[in-house]
């Protein structure tokens, strides 16, 4: 059955809850070839000189070129980055480039409005904390599909035909076509080179341009996989670097939604465990009930979806949105009792809430930025889409099975990649190993339904130089968080350049 919001799989995220937004790690699957220094044709990019502004808040910003494809620089289509610095209070050990996920992420927004949700206080002492916007995202070179009147009808609007209908299906392709001509046109050929590898080129260029020999990286989620595929690009060029909430580098894009769909309905599972111990749960505490009275509600919308009072319709995409929203941690656990009492009594407030924060809608209907475009257009280059419909019916089936209750199933498999303009730009999954490498601290979750513990086990084993970091606790990733002992473990490391002689196993 196909579920109407955005025909991609939820996968990604946006960094620590604080800053949060739902949705996805997609690792890129091209494999680098490692480099060292910069070829001559790409040269002037990394002499280039930054002219940093006071911009609010005690911030600094500028902008950076880059070339729109790094194997074929030319000057008539060089892209801009948009960078952000909040300067160090004390003495600097050099600069920390920050990413906070996505993909779609707005680094430049995670550090300019407020560096504290960014890194701890030791951070922000010690170096220059930068955040940039990578290629495709926000005030950088950027990724346009619909205004928010067109974006508003992608992600809501529902088929007029029944469900598992010809008709059904040959409206939902039509929309993914409709959707990735429109960002063909809007986009220009940028759209060809938004994936994951062409950041990590940029990245090193901006390493070099403020001047430091080595990068320093804190990558939380998707953030990760930027700073992973660096580590294995520019080995040598690691200095400090942290991936919180890490994804496997092997895995393919439907590893990612199977795990991904396990977590969260572990998640819910918890929730519900939890939810009986507080006021105004809607549940009765018996597990096999609980999870039968949510699946059916899945059932019903799909029947017969609410209507809220703009029109839109709460379907069972909209609905495993918001629960996937407030599933990422447990301090938006009450959300989850909210919306559960709404939707059985036909009000659609809290469901919408949660799903329009997960795609950055504001309350007047307008999209914050561009991250949800930003993501399906990155994701739809880092993984190939799979098409083959005897394989698309095996995944479905692994899919039911890892979650019976809230599993979101179609016919047509990844149908907004399947009809993307462009293939994805990478060959198939293969371990990183980071070969030369500084130490890299790997921070893991038990918790974290978005990327999943075993994930950072298994890239802490493929990075040759990585130290493992577990984080015995519920949510999406660990630093910056309740945990001391990670803070201070990651506090000491960039700062002090303390290697843990083995994990420190911490806990909330």
């Amino acid at each position: 059955m196909v579920r109407w919001a955005v025909a991609v799989a939820v996968v990604a995220l946006i960094a620590p809850l604080s800053a949060c937004s739902l949705p996805s790690p997609g690792p890129a699957t091209s494999t680098p070839v490692a480099e060292d220094a910069p070829t001559a044709a790409v040269q002037r990019y990394y002499d280039q000189t930054l002219i940093w502004k006071d911009c609010d808040d005690g911030a600094q910003c500028t902008t950076a070129i880059a070339p729109m494809d790094w194997d074929n620089p030319s000057t008539d289509t060089d892209i801009s980055l948009a960078l952000t610095r909040h300067v160090a209070t004390g003495k600097k050990l050099g600069s920390l480039f920050v990413n906070p996920g996505g993909p779609g992420g707005s680094g430049y927004d995670f550090v300019h409005d407020d560096v504290d949700s960014a890194v701890q206080p030791a951070l922000a002492k010690s170096y220059d904390v930068i955040g940039w916007d990578p290629r495709g995202v926000g005030r950088s070179s950027a990724v346009k599909c619909y205004d928010d009147a067109q974006l508003d009808d992608f992600l809501y609007d529902i088929p007029a035909a029944p469900v598992d209908t010809p008709e059904y299906d040959a409206e939902t392709i039509q929309a993914s076509k409709d959707f990735g001509a429109a960002c063909l046109k809007n986009t220009g050929q940028l759209l060809n080179f938004v994936d994951t590898q062409s950041t990590v080129r940029d990245l090193d260029m901006l390493r070099a341009i403020v001047g430091d020999t080595a990068l320093n990286y804190l990558g939380y989620s998707y953030g990760s996989d930027i700073g992973m595929y660096y580590a294995d690009r520019f080995a040598t060029k690691v200095g400090k670097m942290v991936l919180d909430g890490s994804t496997d580098s092997t895995v393919t894009s439907f590893d990612v939604t199977l795990a991904q769909t396990a977590g969260f309905e572990l998640a819910l599972r918890n929730y519900l465990t939890a939810c009986p111990k507080t006021d105004d749960c809607p549940f009765t505490g018996n597990m096999t009930a609980d999870l039968a009275t949510i699946h059916g509600l899945y059932e019903t919308l799909d029947a017969k979806p609410l209507t809220a009072p703009d029109g839109r319709k709460l379907t069972a995409g909209v609905l495993d949105t918001a629960m996937s929203m407030a599933l990422y941690d447990e301090s938006s656990w009450p959300y989850l009792s909210d919306l559960f009492s709404e939707v059985e009594a036909g009000t659609t407030t809290t469901a919408f809430y949660l799903s329009d924060f997960y795609y950055g809608r504001d309350t007047d209907g307008t999209y914050a930025d561009n991250s949800t475009e930003a993501f399906v257009a990155i994701s739809c280059l880092d993984y190939p889409a799979v098409t083959d419909p005897a394989e698309i019916a095996r995944e479905n089936a692994e899919l039911l099975k890892a979650s019976p209750t809230t599993a979101q199933t179609s016919d047509l498999g990844d149908v907004t990649c399947a009809n993307w303009p462009f293939q994805h730009r990478g060959g198939a999954a293969k371990v990183v190993t980071g070969a030369g490498a500084a130490p890299i601290l790997i921070v893991s979750t038990t918790g974290d339904p978005a990327t999943p513990y075993q994930w950072g086990v298994a890239l802490s084993h493929q990075l040759q130089s990585a130290h493992l970091v577990t984080n015995n606790g519920e949510g999406h990733t660990g630093y910056n968080g309740d945990s001391r002992c990670v803070n201070t473990t990651v506090d000491n490391y960039f700062t002090k350049g303390t290697v843990p002689d083995a994990d420190p196993k911490c806990a909330t």
